[in-house]
């Protein structure tokens, strides 16, 4: 469905309950690309990535078109960086009762400073019931960057929400393919590395690995249905390649 056609930001469900928000855009040198943002409804829902700034009026628009954006209750991103939490205070405005949701580390050196309510920090390992649903924060420091790095995993949908984990290039993607996705984010990442190549990556994607994902979530490109474990350990040999 598309909700706004100057812009193209599209909303589509991608697993039980779990709806994609999409906008193209063009990044100058870098060609199309696309930010995506994932809302779990539910009892409690959750928007995971916020988007910049700049597409607060375009992803409020495409939640509304879902639920009454006042009733979103955490405001969850995997990192601290402008696609992931850069309206988060515009979030917070909007929706009264939401709380930023992050890891612990984030909410340590940053959130608890920058967002304008409290965050709600979950520790590694650490279960959180939106009603139907059910999200697990997997601490993932410096996977693919960023200390304060981590990832949601929805239980009953097997979903990981893997922010930037097989980022694609390019804006005119499916919502949802079983097609390669490890060929062209692997692409995408040796003409723009943004990966830290920490040493514990493969011990970190396996540990994602073991929860047996169906579908990614990817925070760029499409996301992907089937044999999650399996993709994810082809990206740590991919790595270490």
């Amino acid at each position: 469905m598309i909700t706004n056609r100057q812009s193209g930001t599209n909303v589509h469900e991608i697993a039980d309950g779990i709806f994609r928000i999409n906008t193209p855009i063009a990044i100058e040198g870098a060609g199309a690309f696309s930010f995506n943002q994932f809302l779990i409804a539910d009892d409690e829902p959750l928007l995971f990535h916020t988007g910049p700034r700049r597409l607060f009026p375009l992803v409020r628009e495409a939640v509304a078109s879902v639920l009454p954006v006042a009733n979103l209750r955490y405001i969850g991103f995997s990192h601290v960086e402008a696609d992931e939490c850069g309206s988060l205070n515009e979030w917070l405005a909007a929706a009264p009762q939401s709380v930023p949701l992050c890891g612990t580390i984030a909410a340590t050196v940053s959130i608890g400073d920058l967002a304008d309510r409290a965050p709600r920090a979950l520790a590694d390992g650490e279960l959180l019931l939106l009603g139907a649903h059910s999200v697990r924060w997997l601490d993932a420091p410096h996977v693919p960057h960023a200390w304060d790095c981590g990832f949601l995993t929805e239980e009953r949908t097997a979903t990981l929400l893997c922010g930037d984990l097989f980022t694609q290039g390019g804006a005119d993607l499916p919502p949802v393919t079983e097609s390669d996705i490890l060929g062209p984010s692997e692409a995408f990442r040796r003409g723009m590395d943004y990966f830290s190549h920490s040493k514990h990556a493969r011990g970190m994607l396996e540990r994602l690995a073991s929860t047996s994902p169906g579908t990614l979530a990817c925070m760029h490109g499409s996301a992907w249905r089937g044999d999650g474990a399996a993709l994810l350990r082809a990206l740590a040999d991919s790595l270490s390649a």
